[in-house]
């Protein structure tokens, strides 16, 4: 009997993913767990294993759709089976759910009718977007595609169908323009990585009433420990920044400042202090923005923490970050530094409260004892939730890691 490879839940909110690279083709005998495909959702690049072993006899998706969580990758059967066709309705059972298990043969996305009657919509998303956005009830079009599947040709009929003699004038294109009135155009798609981005900070700032503090830490100290250390890493193979005595500092400030490692649950009315120490460390790679854990900072040395966002940071870069490594993060840092400026207002890695930019360490003029000096400063920007934080402890806890990142006796015995 044959089998549905469902797109299972992968946890941590991800809904949908786009289809990058099919490493199968219809007919191929494959094995169980054997990788069948690389889904891109807004998390990291996803190698999809199979959880049955057969002959491929339906792949569902092509290269570059948008799948959802709980509709159907492709169908597994005997060789000589026929692949049944695949309901795929405008609302997709949830796994573990009414379909059943995240992976397996359980019937997904069928639009009930009536108690006696189950009717078939057999469309891509493409189709669904494109009866979406012209307001065709893709239930009314008869399909004309091969196993009666809809096409785009039969949605257009269908508004044509639908349209006023003056509508059916006008010609149903959509037209891209490639130029406006001052030039050429260049039109990207927003995909993969950059897509989830930009939809996680629309989420953010749409939520979390969100607040900016910005101060300045003098840094002689810093550099000072930070140069003994980097030959002792280099020594074991380990590149080290500022940023682990950063994270160390933050620690301590956090410890004293519990609110700004906490989340905020709107429907419990409930400020959830996180009892344990995970910081996310924004990568920057070519198309977004990916945030790895470096997991129990507070049970690591600066040495093992350099190393695990050294590879944290290779494994994004490449994409082959571990979904487990995306999850759990109670407080970010973003390091703007590292590229230049003297100030940012970052935005909340929601559902987390704060989260802290550091910019460039360099030699800035400041006034100290009354005399004009030259001397190395770290910018700090503070971005937290105001419905949690109130500004005065948002400056309390700025004060106290400005502290830790002057005292020398702090940082010497970080080494």
């Amino acid at each position: 009997m044959a089998k549905q490879f469902m797109f299972p839940d992968v946890g941590e909110g991800i809904t949908e993913g786009e289809i990058v690279r099919w490493l199968v083709k219809e007919g191929d005998e494959i094995k169980e767990d054997q990788v069948v495909v690389e889904i891109e959702t807004d998390k990291a690049v996803v190698e999809m294993p199979s959880p049955y072993k057969g002959t491929v006899l339906k792949i569902h998706f092509q290269e570059k759709d948008v799948v959802k969580v709980g509709q159907v990758l492709i169908t597994i059967g005997e060789k000589g089976e026929r692949a049944e066709p695949v309901p795929v309705g405008i609302e997709t059972a949830k796994p573990g759910k009414e379909a059943g298990e995240a992976i397996g043969p359980s019937v997904v996305g069928v639009v009930r009718e009536s108690r006696e009657e189950i009717r078939e919509i057999l469309a891509t998303p493409k189709v669904r977007k494109l009866a979406l956005e012209l307001g065709i009830d893709i239930k009314s079009v008869k399909g004309t595609g091969a196993e009666g599947r809809i096409t785009e040709a039969d949605v257009r009929a269908a508004k044509q169908a639908m349209a006023t003699p003056e509508e059916e004038k006008r010609p149903a294109i959509k037209i891209k323009e490639k130029f406006d009135f001052y030039g050429e155009l260049e039109r990207i798609p927003l995909r993969g990585v950059r897509r989830a981005t930009a939809k996680r900070m629309s989420q953010s700032v749409s939520t979390a009433a969100q607040v900016t503090h910005v101060d300045q830490a003098e840094a002689t100290e810093l550099d000072r420990v930070r140069k003994i250390t980097k030959e002792r890493a280099t020594e074991k193979g380990i590149k080290m920044t500022y940023l682990p005595f950063i994270i160390k500092a933050v620690l301590a400030a956090l410890q004293a400042h519990p609110l700004l490692n906490a989340a905020l649950s709107t429907e419990e009315e409930e400020i959830i202090v996180k009892k344990y120490y995970n910081f996310g460390i924004a990568v920057d790679v070519p198309d977004g923005l990916i945030v790895p854990v470096v997991k129990g900072v507070d049970q690591k040395s600066i040495y093992e923490i350099a190393e695990d966002i050294q590879h944290l940071a290779e494994a994004a870069r490449k994409r082959t970050v571990d979904l487990a490594d995306l999850k759990g993060g109670t407080f970010s840092i973003t390091n703007i530094g590292m590229i230049g400026g003297e100030a940012a207002t970052p935005i909340l890695n929601y559902p987390e409260v704060a989260i802290l930019a550091t910019m460039k360490i360099k030699d800035r003029a400041i006034v100290k004892n009354g005399e004009i000096r030259s001397v190395k400063t770290l910018p700090l920007c503070l971005t937290f939730d105001h419905r949690v934080i109130d500004g005065a402890e948002a400056a309390r806890f700025m004060n106290d890691l400005i502290a830790k990142l002057e005292d020398a006796a702090f940082l010497n015995s970080l080494i």
